[in-house]
């Protein structure tokens, strides 16, 4: 019996050696973001809720309700709620588990079989049975609980995954809606620049029947319209496009994308200051990092229980019921029966079998371990890329402003040169040519500056944490930490 203990002690000793509690791996952090220009502090732009970033109430709408109908987020949530049921299945294991049976049996017995029947016995009979049977697993090992925190870490990496496509939709239909927008704007500039061509023809045909111009200035000056025209339904082409995939992100058939109508002002404001944090809590900011670890946590816990099974297993089994020839008997005292056991069972054939199960998930644990790790790397540089990309598009967006600033300048001195003969046709049709295409230019570097804020608010992983799941009204709290993501933005 001692040498039973004894072997029950080690075997307790040699488990508890091989389940280490799992640990976070580590991750070197740098102290600040490349490219990050503010010196690192605790605020940052994932911080803000997103209608606190895209102050549009066009663009505000489009984003609530992609987060309600995109059909990407209404997966994942499914997603989340096909783990949620896996969880209770898992927490059955830890519960005796019971069974409740029934029989009726009718049959007849040879009378003339090795055993012959007493004369005054009957070869045909009935049996009738009724019992309960339990059986409990002792979990000494934890390869049920593992298990069971195994499904828990999986349903709180699809609740991660899913906050991390709310996050790409936000992104996403941000960045569709500026695109939107700038298409308007340049419909708009390539419109007023028609609208001038129009006028320069009226002038130079004019002058033509003065004897001022040759034929040769009026053929230029009808190609330079037709140029500007012809860009006009491309123009309209790739806005109906935009406004068809706006449309699908927010779960919708094709339509047009009710809006403000252009103008030469800029069409979004942009924050001035962009904080970013501390690059440690990035790990904690975003989903996918988060979701990553959760994975982590997931391959952890089945290797525990699948080192568990190296071990022998011990249940507990228990049956109680009746068994009686008559069914009037059949719940009487006298037909009673019971049964109770203890076994205790190691495999001994399939050994090897555990031993290479082991040596699988202990290759999958270290690959989810490497995953982490990349996820964490790869986090680091989108915030990285962003905050070049930001700075990069915010100097170019100036060296634009300042080039269209001068070209209308310069635009306006030409023509007036012009209508009283002191500049020539060509220096018209450069001005003008060079006008329209650094005011095109100069929308596409505007949206460029707001892509990169997109892409860096998504970087820094903003956009889920502090959610909501009704409307706020101003003045109301702000909702916790732990409320679901997903939020529409307050009543204006």
């Amino acid at each position: 019996m001692r040498s039973i203990y004894l072997a029950g002690l080690m075997s307790l000793l040699a488990a508890c050696s091989m389940f280490a509690d799992y640990k976070r791996p580590e991750v070197k952090a740098p102290d600040s973001f490349r490219g990050q220009t503010a010196p690192p502090g605790g605020k940052s732009l994932a911080d803000l809720s997103w209608w606190e970033i895209y102050r549009d109430p066009v663009l505000e709408k489009l984003i609530a309700t992609a987060l309600k109908q995109n059909y990407d987020v209404r997966i994942a949530m499914a997603r989340v709620e096909e783990f949620r049921s896996f969880v209770g299945i898992s927490g059955l294991g830890s519960i005796p588990q019971a069974a409740a049976g029934g029989s009726s049996t009718r049959s007849r017995i040879s009378t003339v079989g090795p055993t012959p029947l007493p004369s005054n016995a009957a070869p045909v009979r009935s049996t009738y049975n009724a019992e309960l049977d339990v059986a409990y697993e002792i979990d000494l090992w934890r390869r049920i609980s593992n298990l069971s925190a195994a499904a828990r870490a999986d349903f709180l990496a699809s609740e991660f995954a899913r906050d991390t496509t709310r996050v790409s939709v936000i992104a996403s239909v941000a960045g569709t809606y500026f695109a939107l927008r700038a298409l308007d704007q340049q419909l708009l500039i390539t419109q007023r620049t028609v609208a001038a061509r129009e006028k320069f023809l009226e002038l130079t045909r004019a002058q033509f029947k003065r004897g001022v111009v040759s034929g040769l200035d009026v053929n230029r000056a009808e190609a330079s319209l037709a140029t500007a025209r012809a860009a006009v339904p491309d123009l309209k082409s790739l806005i109906v496009q935009t406004e068809n995939q706006l449309q699908i992100l927010l779960g919708e058939n094709p339509a047009s994308i009710v809006r403000d109508a252009a103008s030469d002002a800029n069409f979004f404001p942009v924050p001035p200051d962009v904080p970013t944090g501390l690059p440690a809590t990035l790990l904690e900011r975003r989903p996918d990092v988060r979701q990553a670890e959760n994975v982590l946590i997931g391959a952890n816990a089945r290797l525990k229980s699948v080192k568990a099974s190296l071990f022998p297993t011990i249940s507990l089994t228990g049956s109680v019921g009746s068994q009686s020839a008559a069914l009037s008997n059949l719940f009487s005292g006298p037909a009673g029966t019971w049964s109770f056991g203890l076994s205790l069972l190691q495999p001994i054939i399939d050994l090897n079998r555990n031993v290479y199960q082991v040596d699988a998930f202990t290759a999958r644990e270290k690959a989810a371990i490497l995953q982490y790790q990349q996820i964490v790397a790869q986090a680091f540089r989108e915030v990285s890329d962003a905050l070049a990309a930001r700075q990069g598009f915010g100097e170019s967006l100036r060296a634009q402003d300042e080039q269209v600033a001068a070209l209308r300048e310069a635009n306006q001195r030409v023509l007036k040169r012009y209508t009283i003969g002191y500049s020539s046709y060509f220096e018209v049709i450069d001005a003008d040519g060079a006008l329209f295409t650094a005011e095109l230019l100069r929308v596409q570097a505007y949206r460029n500056m707001l892509t990169s804020l997109v892409q860096l608010y998504k970087a820094l992983g903003g956009g889920w944490q502090t959610a909501a799941l009704d409307i706020r009204q101003p003045g109301a709290p702000k909702p916790g930490a732990g409320e679901a993501a997903g939020q529409t933005p307050p009543s204006k």
